[in-house]
Order: C-alpha cells, then sequence, then structure tokens
C-alpha cells in the first residue's frame, strides 16, 4: 500500500471512528444528575448526612421495617401488582408498540417467585437488569434508576420482600415480536444505558438536597415517566423531567419552568399533591400518578417529601411547546356558553353524566378534588388523560373526603368518549382537542391491563 492510500486509509478510519463516537454520545446523553455540575463523592466519603436509607425516625427500626419503607418508596407494588391481584405476585401487562411484556412475580415463593435469589442474584437484577438464570430484563424494570440505589437499601427491600407470604402465581408469557424478543441485545443496551454505579452525594449541595435526589432518582425513579425517551428507549436526560406519555397516560412536565412545568407552584402544593394527590388549583392525580400517591409518595415521611420538592425546584427548566402558558379560568356559569365543538354529543355526554359532579364553571359543586378549573389535564390540547379518565374513572384513596368517578370505558363508545373529551378541553381548557374515535380506541390499547 502506497503512503498515500495509508494516509487515506487511515482518515476514513479515524473519521469513521469519530463519526460513531459522536454518534453513541449522541445517543447516550448526559446521566439524571449531570445538570447538578457540583463534585462527586463516593458515599464513604461524604461529610454530611446519609442521603440514602430511611428516614430518622426508622433508624433503629428492624431490617424488615426499613425495607418496607424503602420498597414503598421505590413503588415496587405498582407495576408488580394486577387489578385485584396479589400484591407482588406479578403479571401487569405493559403494552408497548412491539408487544406486551409482563411483571414478574417478587413474592419469595421459590418456584414462580424469587424465593431462590440470593443477596447477589437481587442486587444483579435492581443494579444491572439480570435475572438469577442470566436473562437480560427490559428497562419496563426500571433497573437503569435502581442503579444507584444503595446495596444496603436493596438488600433491605428483598428482606422485606421475603418476609411476605409466598405466592404461587405463575406469569403470562411476554408477546414481543422480533427483534425485540431477544433478551440478550440487551447486553449492547445496557453498556450504553445502564451507569451500574451507586448513588454518589454532590458536596455542593445541601444535605437535603441529596436527600432528595436520592429519593427522586434511586428509588421513586421519577425520570422513567416524566423524562421523554430517545430512540433506543433510553431516559433523554437532555429534556429532563420535560413530560411523556407512559402506559397510555401523559406524565406531565416536572422541571422548575414556571409556565408548563412546576416552577410556579408553591411548595405546599407540592407536597400536597405528592402526599394526598391533590393540589388546590392544580387539579388531582390520576392513572399512573394516582398508584404513584397511593402505593409510594403517600407514604413518606412529610421531611421525605419536602426533599423531593427541594430537588425539583434544581431541575432545569424545560418548556412543553405543546402545552399553554396560561391555564384557562373558570368556565362560564351557563350551560349555553363556551365549550363549543362541532359534535353535540360532547355536550349531551358531559351533561347527562359529568355536570352534576364538575359543575358547569369546573369549579365542583361537591368536592374540590372533582374541580376540573387549573387542572393540566384539561388544558392539554391532546385531551390524553381526560379520555383515560373517562374510560377507566379514577379514585384517590389517600384525599381527606376522597371520592371516586366511575368508568364509563364499557358504557360509552369511543366516538362518545372523544367527544366529550373534546367538550371538556374547550370548555375548561386553554384550547379544545380534537380526538377521534379512532385515537380513543388507541389510548384504551395503550393503557397497562
Amino acid at each position: 500500500m502506497s503512503p498515500a492510500a495509508r494516509r487515506i486509509l487511515i482518515s476514513v478510519v479515524a473519521i469513521v471512528v469519530v463519526a460513531l463516537g459522536v454518534g453513541l454520545w449522541i445517543i447516550r446523553g448526559p446521566g439524571p444528575l449531570a445538570f447538578a455540575d457540583g463534585p462527586k463523592v463516593a458515599l464513604a466519603d461524604y461529610r454530611g448526612a446519609n442521603p440514602t436509607g430511611v428516614p430518622a425516625a426508622l433508624a433503629q427500626a428492624s431490617l424488615v421495617e426499613r425495607g418496607a419503607y424503602l420498597a414503598r418508596a421505590a413503588d415496587c407494588m405498582a407495576c408488580h401488582t394486577t387489578k385485584d391481584g396479589k400484591e407482588y405476585a406479578g403479571g401487569l401487562g405493559f403494552k408497548l408498540p412491539f408487544g406486551t411484556l409482563y411483571s414478574t412475580n417478587i413474592t419469595p415463593d421459590k418456584e414462580t417467585g424469587i424465593g431462590n435469589y440470593s443477596d447477589q442474584d437481587f442486587l444483579n437484577a435492581v443494579h444491572r437488569g439480570i435475572r438469577r438464570d442470566g436473562v437480560r430484563l427490559y428497562p419496563a424494570m426500571p433497573f437503569p434508576s435502581y442503579t444507584y440505589m444503595t446495596d444496603a437499601d436493596a438488600l433491605a427491600i428483598k428482606a422485606y420482600l421475603f418476609s411476605l407470604a409466598p405466592v404461587r402465581a405463575s406469569i403470562p408469557a411476554n408477546t414481543l415480536i422480533f427483534p425485540f424478543n431477544q433478551r440478550w441485545s440487551m447486553i449492547f443496551w445496557s453498556a450504553l444505558f445502564n451507569p451500574d454505579r451507586r448513588f454518589e452525594p454532590d458536596t455542593s449541595k445541601s444535605p437535603e438536597w441529596n436527600r432528595g435526589a436520592y429519593l427522586t432518582e434511586a428509588l421513586a425513579h421519577c425520570g422513567e415517566c416524566h423524562t421523554p425517551r430517545n430512540l433506543a428507549f433510553a431516559l433523554n436526560n437532555r429534556q429532563k423531567f420535560a413530560g411523556a406519555v407512559t402506559a397510555g397516560w401523559r406524565a406531565f412536565n416536572i422541571s422548575s419552568d414556571k409556565n408548563t412545568g412546576v416552577g410556579a407552584w408553591g411548595d405546599d402544593d407540592l407536597v400536597s399533591y405528592l402526599s394526598i394527590g391533590h393540589a388546590p388549583g392544580h387539579g388531582t392525580a390520576s392513572g399512573p400518578m394516582g398508584e404513584a400517591v397511593d402505593h409510594s409518595l403517600s407514604h413518606l415521611a412529610q421531611q421525605d417529601v419536602r426533599a423531593v420538592v427541594g430537588y425539583l425546584r434544581s431541575v432545569p427548566a424545560i418548556v412543553s411547546p405543546d402545552l399553554p402558558a396560561t391555564l384557562a379560568p373558570p368556565a362560564p356559569a351557563s350551560h349555553r356558553d363556551g365549550g363549543s365543538t362541532p359534535d353535540p354529543r360532547g355536550k349531551m355526554v358531559f351533561e347527562g353524566a359529568c355536570v352534576s359532579c364538575h359543575g358547569w364553571t369546573g369549579e365542583s359543586p361537591i368536592s374540590p378534588l372533582a374541580t376540573l378549573t387549573g387542572a393540566w389535564a384539561v388544558n392539554d390540547p391532546s385531551a390524553t388523560n381526560v379520555a383515560q379518565i373517562v374510560i377507566s374513572g379514577t379514585k384517590r384513596h389517600t384525599s381527606p373526603g376522597a371520592i371516586s368517578m366511575p368508568a364509563f370505558g364499557s358504557s360509552h363508545s369511543d366516538a362518545e368518549i372523544a367527544a366529550v373529551a373534546n367538550y371538556v378541553t374547550a370548555r375548561f381548557g386553554a384550547k379544545g382537542s380534537k380526538l377521534t374515535a379512532q385515537d380513543v380506541a388507541e389510548l384504551r390499547k395503550q393503557a397497562a391491563e
């Protein structure tokens, strides 16, 4: 090979290597805590109060009691329990564009659960997404977030799970299509997107901030729902907490943006929403967020909830361009004014099934929990959550004076649900939606079962 040809070959190889490196950097993106650019140290070298583990009130509790608190903080039940099923027995279906995944049984049953898992087996699953038999887990199990959990906390959760009664429950087979059913490919996915590293405190931040960061990122894994995903289905932390659609529901922007995020919310409003699933003037949690409140966030100590709020305040503002900068005020009191839509069935359904609880103004005459004014759901032009709430109903288990909204999915057609969702967003939101019956049919398919 001539010197000129050799130089050309070396140049081509160099260009390819650089292009691959840039491509991987773009796809991989920053980690969840990259926005906080202060110096990080290993937990053993941190001089402040330990941000991991349980609150001080539980410091002397048994390992199982501490594990129970941490399991709730990590919201294990939400994904590993079916409606009306045994707790932690798995079988919840997650509908994806390429098939359905079913959650595993994590009770200590030795045949169908995790009863044979050693401590190391459990850590491998939680931190690395590797089952006891060596098979790779899909990132529906949020191990890229749980990887920041300390070994001690993960093993406390294991102790709690092993204290439960074993449940013999076989799980349906996943129905993923090729090539997504090739679990071995997760080796490469994990190499790119799972750092397999534990939480490192930021020495430039307060102990409360570090506690909030640990709770939010390592345990509650808020980003798994509230952060958009890239083409590889990994979290795109360049748009951290900017909101995303998960399991057919919209998880709204929880960055510090004052218009489309939670930057303008008061601390007490955020604490209330996380603790009981409702904040005056901001609506009521439903769907997966409602479940997160019921099964997880409502069980946290108040100082932990406030630590999460403090951490959320520090997340850089990201604008959601499809959401209005200003929420709609209360609607007119007269049923003749506002909410005009081409399909008259929307108003007919609302008048017949909804107005008695929600009122014509959107300010409920029955309960603040049923007030629509100020809620992001009715101000979202996609009407995703409005339609899902109509389909599935909702109930707040944690709120004082909790009321339930019945499900209308079986009694009303897709066209009727689309019409009433369009009417609700037009009357009570900043911009009316344009859902079709086909859109509603697709939303039904996406919801977890």
